[in-house]
């Protein structure tokens, strides 16, 4: 509000210039002035010839789905002080993924052009795409996790199933009666659902939806009984009884749904189904420059401050070494390629 009608310059150097919206990132407010502090937008500021990119130059891309870009903004201000240059978050949706992935692929590999992906975009595309423009360990050069998205199942409160084991009876029960909704072909969601149903002999009809939110509301309005979704999205609806959590798809409880158990809890492993959410680098960007991405990566994911705004929102802060990054987009690569051939899910 009032960004079009004034312009001032923030003690920090950054100024509100008298610009439409569209050109302006909203920051942070600042408690002293109680001035919302903006950062003028990459497009308008690279048309405008205001940036100028060098070694760890002002931009990462957020590949989204909408929980990962929760986490960029979330983890963007500590990456920035650990590395110096402002991190901006730049949001590339689209495709599952693939539109900002395949953006940072092609990136110079110079540390200005850095890619927040989820696990969709790092090895889900690869197996559902006929032709996919990239692949994650060719094409990538991965720096470390940041943080794991839980997922939850959610059913509407006239549903009798009241845990996880009631309600995969209900479903066997009633075959091809019963709906979910999730919120994209091809998501970790999905992938999520179709891997109870491969377990257990599940007979129930999917209903994609275009975002968690849609997702959702489907279900608060009883037009798909259940949803499988990411935690964050469903986390209000959960607390005000307007959804019933059956189970959180992680080895462990979240700090913002405390008293909803794990699958594994309720005597139902082999679910987790977390999204894992990581920063990679163009390939063959040199060593001094991952090195130093890492460092401040590490350096925010141990701030107390940001596990704690990570954990209110229903993330977990994970950060680790490279090659463990590597491994571990392996393992799920291999994991999630056999529910998406079982599924028979194309995204062409």
């Amino acid at each position: 509000e009032g960004l079009n009608r004034h312009a001032s310059t923030h003690a920090a150097g950054v100024v509100i210039a008298d610009r439409p919206l569209d050109e302006l990132v909203p920051l942070y407010r600042d408690p002293k002035s109680d001035m919302l502090v903006v950062q003028y937008s990459m497009k308008y500021a690279e048309a405008a010839g205001l940036v100028k990119f060098d070694f760890l130059g002002l931009k990462t891309l957020t590949v989204l789905k909408k929980a990962v870009d929760l986490i960029a903004r979330a983890v963007a201000p500590g990456i920035t002080e650990g590395l110096g240059p402002q991190v901006i978050v730049d949001n590339r949706g689209g495709a599952n993924g693939a539109i900002g992935a395949e953006l940072v692929a092609k990136a110079p590999a110079d540390g200005s052009t850095i890619g927040l992906v989820s696990i969709s975009s790092m090895v889900l595309n690869v197996h559902m795409l006929a032709n996919p423009s990239y692949h994650t360990l060719r094409d990538f050069t991965p720096i470390s996790t940041v943080g794991l998205v839980p997922f939850a199942i959610t059913v509407h409160p006239s549903v009798a199933a009241k845990n996880l084991k009631e309600l995969i009876d209900l479903i066997k029960a009633n075959p091809d009666k019963m709906s979910y909704a999730q919120p994209s072909t091809g998501s970790t969601p999905h992938l999520a659902a179709e891997q109870m149903k491969q377990m257990f002999g599940l007979d129930i009809v999917m209903v994609p939806f275009n975002g968690a939110p849609l997702a959702i509301n489907s279900t608060l309005g009883n037009h798909t009984p259940m949803a499988f979704t990411a935690l964050p999205p469903a986390i209000g609806a959960i607390k005000d009884g307007s959804l019933r959590g059956i189970a959180i798809l992680s080895k462990q409880r979240v700090a913002a749904l405390p008293d909803l158990p794990t699958n594994g809890e309720q005597g139902v492993p082999d679910l987790e189904s977390d999204t894992l959410t990581g920063i990679l680098a163009p390939a063959g960007t040199p060593q001094a420059i991952i090195d130093r991405w890492h460092d401040a990566i590490a350096k925010m994911a141990a701030d107390p401050e940001v596990k704690k705004k990570l954990d209110t929102l229903g993330f977990v802060a994970v950060a680790n070494l490279p090659a463990e990054f590597t491994e571990r987009i392996k393992t799920e690569a291999a994991r999630w390629g056999k529910v998406v051939k079982a599924a028979g899910i194309h995204m062409d």
